[in-house]
């Protein structure tokens, strides 16, 4: 996976964060989670997951708990 790639999935990631940022922690995490189950292709899905289990840097903390969601 390269750091490009990373980079663009984690900046992606964190503007579905700051979109939800408004309706609080938890709603946010909820939010963040289901919008990358419903909109995100399984391939982009498993790269930020893989990106997650490699220390998940860049990642927003609500977005980084949203992911977490997903494995």
């Amino acid at each position: 996976m390269s750091t490009t790639t990373d980079d663009k999935l984690v900046y992606m990631a964190n503007q579905i964060g700051k979109f939800f940022a408004h309706k609080g922690d938890e709603k946010a995490v909820a939010g963040i989670a289901d919008h990358i189950l419903k909109f995100w292709d399984p391939r982009m899905r498993a790269k930020i997951l893989a990106h997650l289990a490699a220390g998940g840097a860049g990642l927003d903390p609500n977005t980084k708990r949203a992911v977490e969601t997903l494995r």
